[in-house]
Protein backbone atom coordinates (compact mmCIF):
# COMPACT_ATOMS: atom_id res chain seq x y z
CA UNK A 1 0.00 0.00 0.00
CA UNK A 2 1.36 3.57 -0.88
CA UNK A 3 2.30 5.96 1.61
CA UNK A 4 -0.07 8.73 1.18
CA UNK A 5 -3.27 5.98 1.12
CA UNK A 6 -2.50 4.28 4.10
CA UNK A 7 -2.11 7.76 5.65
CA UNK A 8 -5.52 8.40 4.50
CA UNK A 9 -6.95 5.37 6.12
CA UNK A 10 -5.40 5.66 9.17
CA UNK A 11 -6.58 9.31 9.34
CA UNK A 12 -10.15 8.27 8.60
CA UNK A 13 -9.80 5.71 10.91
CA UNK A 14 -8.65 7.41 13.87
CA UNK A 15 -11.42 10.86 13.13
CA UNK A 16 -14.17 7.99 13.21
CA UNK A 17 -12.80 5.63 16.11
CA UNK A 18 -11.77 9.01 18.35
CA UNK A 19 -15.26 10.51 18.25
CA UNK A 20 -16.98 7.16 19.14
CA UNK A 21 -14.22 7.13 22.23
CA UNK A 22 -14.69 10.67 23.29
CA UNK A 23 -18.18 10.69 22.65
CA UNK A 24 -19.53 7.84 23.80
CA UNK A 25 -17.49 4.98 25.10
CA UNK A 26 -15.05 7.19 27.40
CA UNK A 27 -17.26 7.22 30.44
CA UNK A 28 -18.80 3.38 30.11
CA UNK A 29 -15.14 2.32 29.69
CA UNK A 30 -14.41 3.77 32.71
CA UNK A 31 -16.67 2.32 34.63
CA UNK A 32 -16.24 -1.22 33.31
CA UNK A 33 -12.67 -1.74 33.37
CA UNK A 34 -11.59 -0.63 37.05
CA UNK A 35 -8.12 0.30 37.61
CA UNK A 36 -6.15 -1.49 40.28
CA UNK A 37 -7.67 -0.43 43.36
CA UNK A 38 -7.41 1.95 45.62
CA UNK A 39 -4.33 4.82 46.01
CA UNK A 40 -3.84 7.47 48.93
CA UNK A 41 -4.85 10.53 47.90
CA UNK A 42 -4.27 13.54 50.91
CA UNK A 43 -5.49 13.82 54.43
CA UNK A 44 -8.24 16.26 55.05
CA UNK A 45 -10.43 17.90 58.33
CA UNK A 46 -13.13 15.00 59.13
CA UNK A 47 -16.91 16.24 57.51
CA UNK A 48 -20.22 15.41 58.95
CA UNK A 49 -21.15 11.75 57.25
CA UNK A 50 -17.19 10.91 56.69
CA UNK A 51 -17.27 7.03 57.73
CA UNK A 52 -15.25 6.27 61.21
CA UNK A 53 -13.28 4.08 59.78
CA UNK A 54 -11.30 6.59 57.83
CA UNK A 55 -9.89 8.48 60.60
CA UNK A 56 -6.18 8.89 60.25
CA UNK A 57 -5.74 8.81 64.14
CA UNK A 58 -2.23 9.88 64.02
CA UNK A 59 -2.73 12.98 62.22
CA UNK A 60 -6.28 13.76 65.02
CA UNK A 61 -3.93 13.21 67.88
CA UNK A 62 -1.19 15.79 66.22
CA UNK A 63 -3.74 18.47 66.09
CA UNK A 64 -6.56 17.29 68.40
CA UNK A 65 -9.10 17.56 66.06
CA UNK A 66 -10.62 14.69 63.32
CA UNK A 67 -8.86 13.59 60.29
CA UNK A 68 -9.65 11.32 57.81
CA UNK A 69 -7.54 9.78 55.04
CA UNK A 70 -8.78 10.23 51.14
CA UNK A 71 -8.66 7.26 48.52
CA UNK A 72 -8.59 7.72 45.20
CA UNK A 73 -9.32 4.88 42.63
CA UNK A 74 -5.79 4.04 41.17
CA UNK A 75 -7.21 3.55 37.48
CA UNK A 76 -4.11 3.09 35.33
CA UNK A 77 -4.59 -0.02 33.58
CA UNK A 78 -2.60 -2.37 31.05
CA UNK A 79 -5.51 -3.07 28.25
CA UNK A 80 -4.07 -6.01 25.41
CA UNK A 81 -5.49 -6.73 22.21
CA UNK A 82 -5.62 -9.92 20.77
CA UNK A 83 -6.28 -9.90 17.29
CA UNK A 84 -6.81 -12.62 15.27
CA UNK A 85 -5.23 -12.28 11.84
CA UNK A 86 -5.67 -15.69 10.01
CA UNK A 87 -6.88 -15.81 6.66
CA UNK A 88 -10.31 -15.92 7.48
CA UNK A 89 -10.53 -12.35 8.33
CA UNK A 90 -11.18 -11.60 4.98
CA UNK A 91 -14.27 -12.35 4.54
CA UNK A 92 -17.00 -10.55 4.15
CA UNK A 93 -20.48 -10.18 2.83
CA UNK A 94 -22.14 -7.09 4.56
CA UNK A 95 -20.18 -3.97 3.36
CA UNK A 96 -16.96 -4.62 4.92
CA UNK A 97 -14.41 -7.38 5.90
CA UNK A 98 -14.21 -9.10 9.37
CA UNK A 99 -10.49 -7.32 9.34
CA UNK A 100 -12.21 -4.04 8.29
CA UNK A 101 -14.54 -4.25 11.34
CA UNK A 102 -11.56 -5.58 13.96
CA UNK A 103 -9.92 -2.41 12.78
CA UNK A 104 -12.39 0.08 13.37
CA UNK A 105 -13.30 -1.52 16.87
CA UNK A 106 -9.54 -2.07 17.96
CA UNK A 107 -9.09 1.63 17.19
CA UNK A 108 -12.27 2.45 19.17
CA UNK A 109 -10.87 0.50 22.30
CA UNK A 110 -7.20 2.10 21.76
CA UNK A 111 -8.71 5.25 21.96
CA UNK A 112 -10.75 4.54 24.83
CA UNK A 113 -7.66 3.14 26.52
CA UNK A 114 -5.39 6.63 26.11
CA UNK A 115 -8.27 8.83 26.96
CA UNK A 116 -8.34 6.99 30.45
CA UNK A 117 -4.64 6.90 30.85
CA UNK A 118 -4.44 3.15 30.16
CA UNK A 119 -1.54 1.78 28.71
CA UNK A 120 -2.55 -0.54 25.13
CA UNK A 121 -0.34 -3.23 23.60
CA UNK A 122 -1.25 -5.76 20.93
CA UNK A 123 -0.79 -9.76 19.95
CA UNK A 124 -1.12 -10.59 16.44
CA UNK A 125 -1.71 -13.80 16.01
CA UNK A 126 -2.34 -16.96 13.50
CA UNK A 127 -1.36 -19.85 14.06
CA UNK A 128 1.74 -18.47 15.79
CA UNK A 129 2.44 -15.17 17.09
CA UNK A 130 3.14 -12.61 14.52
CA UNK A 131 3.86 -9.86 16.28
CA UNK A 132 3.64 -8.04 20.21
CA UNK A 133 3.46 -4.65 20.84
CA UNK A 134 4.37 -4.21 24.19
CA UNK A 135 1.92 -1.79 26.15
CA UNK A 136 2.48 1.80 25.78
CA UNK A 137 0.11 5.15 26.21
CA UNK A 138 0.00 8.08 23.56
CA UNK A 139 -1.68 8.80 20.79
CA UNK A 140 1.71 8.19 19.06
CA UNK A 141 1.69 4.55 19.95
CA UNK A 142 -1.91 4.34 19.28
CA UNK A 143 -1.80 5.52 15.52
CA UNK A 144 1.08 3.08 15.27
CA UNK A 145 -1.41 0.37 16.62
CA UNK A 146 -3.79 1.29 13.77
CA UNK A 147 -1.66 1.38 10.75
CA UNK A 148 -0.54 -2.43 11.54
CA UNK A 149 -3.92 -3.43 11.66
CA UNK A 150 -4.71 -1.60 7.88
CA UNK A 151 -0.89 -3.13 6.54
CA UNK A 152 0.19 -5.86 8.54
CA UNK A 153 0.58 -9.07 6.93
CA UNK A 154 0.79 -12.55 8.88
CA UNK A 155 3.32 -14.99 7.89
CA UNK A 156 0.66 -18.03 8.23
CA UNK A 157 -3.10 -18.45 7.56
CA UNK A 158 -4.06 -20.79 9.87
CA UNK A 159 -5.68 -20.22 13.68
CA UNK A 160 -4.53 -21.07 16.92
CA UNK A 161 -6.15 -19.44 19.73
CA UNK A 162 -4.63 -21.50 22.46
CA UNK A 163 -1.04 -20.47 21.41
CA UNK A 164 -2.32 -17.05 21.59
CA UNK A 165 -3.54 -17.33 25.27
CA UNK A 166 -0.74 -18.62 26.41
CA UNK A 167 1.53 -16.17 24.92
CA UNK A 168 -0.52 -13.50 26.53
CA UNK A 169 -0.41 -15.12 30.16
CA UNK A 170 3.43 -15.37 29.99
CA UNK A 171 4.42 -12.06 28.15
CA UNK A 172 1.84 -9.84 30.47
CA UNK A 173 3.34 -10.40 33.91
CA UNK A 174 0.71 -8.37 35.98
CA UNK A 175 -3.01 -8.54 35.38
CA UNK A 176 -4.36 -6.44 32.45
CA UNK A 177 -7.59 -6.28 30.77
CA UNK A 178 -7.35 -8.52 27.60
CA UNK A 179 -9.58 -8.11 24.53
CA UNK A 180 -9.50 -11.42 22.17
CA UNK A 181 -11.42 -10.27 18.82
CA UNK A 182 -11.63 -13.23 16.59
CA UNK A 183 -14.09 -15.38 14.56
CA UNK A 184 -12.80 -18.05 16.70
CA UNK A 185 -12.22 -20.77 13.85
CA UNK A 186 -10.84 -23.06 15.99
CA UNK A 187 -11.31 -25.64 18.84
CA UNK A 188 -9.80 -27.01 22.18
CA UNK A 189 -8.51 -23.62 23.68
CA UNK A 190 -10.13 -23.91 26.84
CA UNK A 191 -7.36 -24.56 29.29
CA UNK A 192 -5.16 -21.74 27.80
CA UNK A 193 -8.48 -19.78 27.91
CA UNK A 194 -9.55 -20.33 31.35
CA UNK A 195 -5.70 -20.00 32.66
CA UNK A 196 -5.17 -16.84 30.94
CA UNK A 197 -9.16 -15.23 32.77
CA UNK A 198 -7.85 -16.57 36.09
CA UNK A 199 -4.58 -13.79 35.63
CA UNK A 200 -6.53 -11.80 33.75
CA UNK A 201 -9.86 -10.19 33.24
CA UNK A 202 -10.09 -11.54 29.71
CA UNK A 203 -13.15 -10.34 26.88
CA UNK A 204 -14.28 -11.94 24.02
CA UNK A 205 -15.33 -9.86 20.94
CA UNK A 206 -16.81 -12.41 18.39
CA UNK A 207 -17.20 -11.36 14.59
CA UNK A 208 -19.13 -12.60 12.36
CA UNK A 209 -20.32 -12.34 9.54
CA UNK A 210 -24.27 -13.63 8.66
CA UNK A 211 -23.10 -16.15 5.97
CA UNK A 212 -21.52 -18.12 8.18
CA UNK A 213 -24.65 -18.73 9.72
CA UNK A 214 -27.12 -19.41 6.76
CA UNK A 215 -26.09 -20.06 2.53
CA UNK A 216 -27.85 -17.80 -0.13
CA UNK A 217 -29.36 -19.98 -2.90
CA UNK A 218 -27.09 -19.01 -5.59
CA UNK A 219 -26.68 -22.63 -7.22
CA UNK A 220 -23.90 -24.92 -7.40
CA UNK A 221 -20.64 -22.76 -6.33
CA UNK A 222 -16.79 -23.58 -5.46
CA UNK A 223 -16.19 -23.07 -1.62
CA UNK A 224 -12.58 -22.47 -0.72
CA UNK A 225 -11.33 -22.59 3.14
CA UNK A 226 -9.32 -19.27 3.41
CA UNK A 227 -6.81 -21.17 5.81
CA UNK A 228 -6.50 -24.25 4.11
CA UNK A 229 -7.04 -23.60 1.28
CA UNK A 230 -8.94 -26.72 0.76
CA UNK A 231 -12.09 -26.22 -1.86
CA UNK A 232 -15.79 -27.94 -2.32
CA UNK A 233 -18.48 -27.44 -4.72
CA UNK A 234 -21.19 -26.96 -2.82
CA UNK A 235 -25.06 -27.20 -4.29
CA UNK A 236 -26.31 -24.17 -2.16
CA UNK A 237 -30.38 -24.76 -3.78
CA UNK A 238 -30.20 -27.67 -1.67
CA UNK A 239 -32.85 -27.12 0.74
CA UNK A 240 -31.22 -30.35 3.18
CA UNK A 241 -27.56 -28.70 2.74
CA UNK A 242 -28.10 -24.97 3.73
CA UNK A 243 -30.15 -26.57 6.44
CA UNK A 244 -27.30 -28.70 7.66
CA UNK A 245 -25.21 -25.75 7.11
CA UNK A 246 -27.38 -23.63 9.04
CA UNK A 247 -27.75 -26.29 11.94
CA UNK A 248 -23.26 -26.40 12.48
CA UNK A 249 -23.03 -23.06 12.41
CA UNK A 250 -25.75 -22.66 15.10
CA UNK A 251 -24.21 -25.35 17.16
CA UNK A 252 -20.75 -24.11 17.28
CA UNK A 253 -22.36 -21.20 17.95
CA UNK A 254 -24.03 -22.72 20.56
CA UNK A 255 -20.92 -24.35 21.97
CA UNK A 256 -18.87 -21.42 22.19
CA UNK A 257 -20.96 -19.03 24.22
CA UNK A 258 -20.97 -22.71 26.61
CA UNK A 259 -17.38 -22.64 26.75
CA UNK A 260 -17.03 -18.74 27.18
CA UNK A 261 -20.11 -18.33 30.24
CA UNK A 262 -18.01 -21.77 31.35
CA UNK A 263 -14.97 -19.71 31.91
CA UNK A 264 -16.97 -16.53 33.22
CA UNK A 265 -15.38 -14.80 29.68
CA UNK A 266 -18.05 -11.91 28.98
CA UNK A 267 -18.44 -11.79 25.45
CA UNK A 268 -20.69 -10.35 22.53
CA UNK A 269 -20.81 -10.96 19.00
CA UNK A 270 -19.98 -8.09 16.11
CA UNK A 271 -21.43 -8.72 13.01
CA UNK A 272 -19.95 -7.79 9.36
CA UNK A 273 -22.20 -4.58 8.11
CA UNK A 274 -23.94 -3.61 11.47
CA UNK A 275 -23.67 -1.00 14.28
CA UNK A 276 -20.91 -2.36 16.90
CA UNK A 277 -21.61 0.56 19.21
CA UNK A 278 -24.80 -0.90 20.64
CA UNK A 279 -23.40 -4.15 21.11
CA UNK A 280 -20.00 -2.92 22.86
CA UNK A 281 -22.10 -0.43 25.14
CA UNK A 282 -24.15 -3.33 26.24
CA UNK A 283 -21.38 -5.30 26.83
CA UNK A 284 -19.61 -2.18 28.72
CA UNK A 285 -23.16 -1.57 31.05
CA UNK A 286 -23.08 -5.44 32.32
CA UNK A 287 -19.62 -5.32 33.83
CA UNK A 288 -20.72 -2.08 35.96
Amino acid sequence: METTELLKKVRKIEIKSRGLSNQIFAGEYHSAFKGKGMTFSEVREYQYGDPIKGIDWNVTARFNHPFVKVFEEEREMTVMLLIDVSASKHFGTQAQLKSELITEVAAVLSFSAIANNDKIGVIFFSDKIERFIPPQKGKKHTLRIIRDLIEFKPEHTGTNISEALRYYTNVIKKRSTGFLLSDFMDQDFETALRIANNKHDLIALEIFDKRELELPNIGLVPMVDSETQKQLWIDTSDNLTRSVYRQNAEKRQAELKTLLAKNHVDCTVLETGHDYVRSLMTLFKKRV
